[in-house]
C-alpha cells in the first residue's frame, strides 16, 4: 500500500528531531480512507521548534516530493506545552504555512487518533468540550463558509463544492448530536437534508467511484442550498 511505504518514509525522516509523538487524524484515522483520493492528515510533536529545525523539516518533505501521494501528506508540527488554537508550523499543499489545530481536530484526535509513534493524544492534547466544540463550528459555519458563497469563481472548483456540502453536513450532525461522522456519512444524509441529489452523486462518484462529467450548473445549485442552510443552521446554534 503506498500509503503505509509513504508514512514510513516520512517517520524515517524525522526521526533524526527525537519526535515526542506522531499522530494521524482524519479519513486515515476514522476508517474512510480512499488512497489516492484522501489527505493524509498528521501531527507531529517535536521537543522544539527552532529556525534549525523548521529548516531541516523543510529539507525532509521536499526529499519526499518525488514519492507517490506526497501531495497529499499534511502535517502540522507542535511541541509539548503548545497551545492547540495558536498557529502552528504546517506542511501542506506542499508548502510551508501556519494554522490552528482546530477544535474539530482535536476531538478527532481524543476519539479515534491513530499512534503512529510515541505517547496518546490523551497525554499531550488538551480535551475539548462539547461547548468549545460547537462555538467553533458555529464560527466555521459563519465565518468561513458563509462568506466564501459570495465568491463565486471558488466554486468552479472540486475541493469548495465537496468541502462546503461535506463539511455543512458534519457540522450539522455534530452540533444536533454531539458525533464526528465520516464523509461517506455525511453523503448519505446530505439529501435528506435538501442537498442538491446530482451535486452529492458527483462527489460520491468522485471519492468513492469512477468521474464522470462535472454536473452542469453544480456551482449555482451548491451555492443557493448552502446559503439559506447556513444560515438557519448558525441561527439555530448560535
Amino acid at each position: 500500500m503506498q500509503t503505509e511505504v509513504l508514512l514510513d518514509r516520512f517517520l524515517t525522516g524525522l526521526a533524526p528531531l527525537d519526535p515526542v509523538a506522531v499522530w494521524v487524524h482524519g479519513s486515515l484515522a476514522g476508517g474512510d480512507y480512499q488512497e489516492g483520493r484522501s489527505d493524509l492528515d498528521l501531527i507531529a510533536v517535536l521537543p522544539s521548534l527552532t529556525p534549525r529545525t523548521v529548516w531541516r523539516l523543510a529539507k525532509a518533505h521536499a526529499r519526499l516530493r518525488a514519492e507517490p501521494l506526497s501531495g497529499q501528506l499534511h502535517c502540522t508540527y507542535l511541541t509539548p506545552s503548545a497551545d492547540p488554537g495558536r498557529r502552528h508550523l504546517t506542511w501542506a499543499y506542499e508548502e510551508l504555512f501556519k494554522r490552528p489545530v482546530t477544535p474539530v481536530t482535536s476531538r478527532e484526535l481524543h476519539s479515534f487518533g491513530r499512534v503512529l509513534l510515541g505517547k496518546p493524544p490523551a497525554d499531550l492534547l488538551p480535551p475539548v468540550s462539547d461547548r468549545e466544540l460547537t462555538d467553533f463550528i458555529v464560527r466555521d459555519q459563519r465565518d468561513f463558509w458563509r462568506p466564501a458563497l459570495g465568491k463565486a469563481p471558488l466554486w468552479t472548483r472540486d475541493v469548495w463544492v465537496d468541502g462546503g456540502l461535506l463539511t455543512f453536513a458534519r457540522a450539522s450532525v455534530t452540533l444536533r448530536e454531539g458525533r464526528l461522522i465520516s464523509k461517506r456519512e455525511a453523503l448519505e444524509l446530505l439529501p435528506g437534508l435538501g442537498a442538491p441529489v446530482e451535486v452529492v452523486e458527483d462527489i460520491r462518484r468522485r471519492r468513492y467511484g469512477e468521474p464522470g462529467p462535472a454536473v452542469e450548473n453544480r456551482a449555482a445549485l451548491t451555492r443557493g442550498y448552502l446559503g439559506p442552510a447556513i444560515d438557519e443552521l448558525v441561527a439555530a446554534y448560535g
